[in-house]
């Protein structure tokens, strides 16, 4: 917290400046409302505002000074009828950082998003965030941390970071991170013919003191190990490898493997029809890159745009074990700052384990209709 508050009042400095920018504030203005008639509070409405403030700084023609400083302010009800129902208020820091940045390097502190990785709906590379393909607006929590990435002349980066402060479960997480502990890791990616590749490490320090039917420790070490890569051969191919190993035992989640593959393609009909398909496998085991609780789970994506300001896009997700699927189809329509969407969704009564959940995303059982309307400046 130290760090944000030193970006911040770095901020107030460099807008006083002869040479920081005017155009400073921006922000994302929703409103939403669903009904899903197999809940027991079927009717939804929420509101969000993300104030955002931006300051550029030119230290000359290739070296800059970036900083940003956003919150996320929400406010939900959850209700059946007038007397039965539950409200929530939230405030809190969406993104603060402060970045370097030259021709080939960057350095960031503070709150931010750190995102890598080929695939792009089942994402055994999202280690840092809870991005939900269903979620028109993307959105996800930050995490507290420093990271750097320098660019090589033949276009391969190397990156390396190290995070502090964090909790919150990100990604395919199975238990929270001890958050007084820091973690670090890094990545490394290569072009090579028609692609390129890429491995990652991550080694942070879990707690399962929050899961009941686990054994309670306050201190699990895991190292997590990613193998990634990504081909335009006419089609798009793309591979995600992740194995995930903690060195104390935690019963059937101790390691975990997860293996995705995918593929898309543009179909030349009227504007083009993009398609996305992927197939994911993951294990959940007390032995290491073992399959013998292995669950799989194919995922497709539609996205046909109507014209200029409309799209329609859908998104599938199949469990083969619990033969559950699960699909979204949203309409889209843009006008100046703003943006429209009619949302139709289809979800089964168990949540599938493996499938992104964030709390910015309300994902109801049974069928349901969502209206979302989002103003930006």
């Amino acid at each position: 917290m130290k760090a944000l508050v030193l970006i911040l009042l770095l901020s107030g400095y460099l807008m006083q400046e002869s040479f920081a920018q005017k155009d400073i504030i921006h922000g994302q203005a929703s409103l939403v409302g669903s009904y899903s008639p197999k809940n027991d509070l079927p009717i939804f409405f929420g509101a969000r505002y993300i104030p955002e403030l931006r300051i550029n700084t030119s230290i000359d023609s290739v070296k800059n000074i970036d900083i940003v400083a956003s919150a996320n302010i929400s406010s939900t009800v959850l209700f059946s009828d007038f007397n039965t129902g539950e409200s929530n208020f939230n405030v809190n820091p969406y993104r603060v950082w402060i970045r370097y940045s030259s021709s080939q390097f960057e350095l960031r502190l503070g709150l931010q998003k750190i995102d890598f990785g080929s695939a792009a709906i089942l994402r055994p590379l999202q280690w840092f965030n809870q991005i939900d393909p269903r979620d028109p607006l993307q959105l996800t929590n930050g995490v507290y941390g420093i990271m750097g990435r320098y660019t090589f002349l033949n276009n391969a980066n190397i990156r390396v970071w190290g995070l502090y402060g964090n909790e919150m479960a990100r990604g395919f997480d199975v238990v929270p991170t001890n958050k007084s502990i820091p973690e670090f890791g890094g990545r490394i990616q290569n072009p090579v013919p028609k692609g390129e590749l890429a491995i990652s490490f991550h080694h942070r320090t879990a707690t399962s003191t929050t899961i009941i039917h686990l054994n309670s420790f306050t201190k699990i070490p895991e190292n997590r190990f990613g193998l990634d890569g990504k081909w335009d051969i006419g089609v798009g191919l793309w591979f995600e490898a992740v194995y995930v190993h903690k060195e104390k035992h935690i019963e059937d989640l101790t390691n975990q493997t997860l293996l995705n593959i995918g593929i898309d393609y543009t179909f030349p009909i009227g504007t083009g029809l993009n398609a996305v398909l992927e197939h994911m496998l993951i294990d959940f085991d007390e032995e290491g890159f073992a399959v013998n609780n292995a669950m799989q789970i194919t995922a497709a994506t539609v996205m046909y745009p109507l014209s200029f300001f409309d799209n329609i896009t859908s998104v599938i997700y199949y469990d083969w074990r619990s033969n559950n699927t699960s699909f979204f189809l949203n309409y889209s329509h843009q006008l100046n700052k703003w943006t429209g969407y009619v949302m139709g969704y289809y979800n089964p009564e168990s949540i599938q384990r493996g499938i992104q959940q964030n709390e910015f995303v309300n994902q109801f059982k049974g069928p349901g209709l969502r209206l979302m309307l989002v103003y930006n400046h």
